[in-house]
């Protein structure tokens, strides 16, 4: 129905979607509801939108802060040109640029967010979503958490002192994504948080 539509609502905004990008889901705007609280604490934060397909993550929290600068990345240039074209319709501005998740960006990011791909391969194997919504932005890899590993590797050299990293997950994969977090960030406070059906949906990293 929405790549019929050719455009779905989120956190109260209607995006465009087409079949480059992931429909928007409900459980994400937790996420951006615990960046627009981490994001608050900072007078003009630098923030990396990862993976950010239709653009609906940083167009969500570029009209909630207006000070701050968000750069929004992708691997695909056709949902890149979806992003731009939502920012265009928002009237904010992002920094749109393609990239293999924070590669090459060197700097220190105030916050970071990502919803990336995070199926297990065998699993999505088995999901009829496949048949019309990118492969590339739901498939985790065997554990389902080798695109969310490779992240936390980079975050560690991008991530601010005093900076925080918000990941959605899996629900099943929960307490992995946690301890991989605490292995990549050992000092670091970190929390798991449940959506709204009570399901484990996102981890917040925050930096010392």
């Amino acid at each position: 129905m929405p790549y019929i539509l050719g455009e779905w609502e989120f956190f109260g905004r209607q995006f465009e979607v087409n079949s480059s990008v992931l429909i928007p889901r409900p459980e994400t705007e937790l996420l951006v509801e615990r960046a627009i609280q981490s994001a608050a604490t900072f007078d003009h934060p630098l923030i990396a939108d990862v993976g950010c397909g239709s653009g609906i993550i940083g167009i969500s929290l570029a009209t909630a802060l207006p000070q701050a600068r968000i750069v929004a990345l992708d691997l695909s240039r056709p949902a890149l040109e979806v992003a731009r074209r939502n920012a265009v319709r928002h009237q904010v501005k992002l920094d749109l640029l393609q990239s293999n998740l924070l590669q090459p960006l060197s700097g220190a990011f105030h916050l970071i967010c990502a919803n990336l791909p995070y199926i297990p391969t065998d699993v999505l194997d088995n999901l009829d979503v496949t048949r019309w919504e990118p492969r590339l932005a739901l498939n985790g890899g065997g554990s389902g958490l080798v695109v969310i590993r490779r992240l936390l590797a980079q975050a560690q050299t991008q991530l601010a002192p005093g900076g925080i990293l918000l990941l959605e997950i899996e629900a099943t994969l929960g307490q992995k994504a946690r301890n991989m977090a605490k292995t990549a960030f050992p000092t670091a406070d970190i929390q798991l948080f449940s959506d709204l059906a009570g399901k484990d949906r996102l981890i917040k990293v925050e930096n010392h």
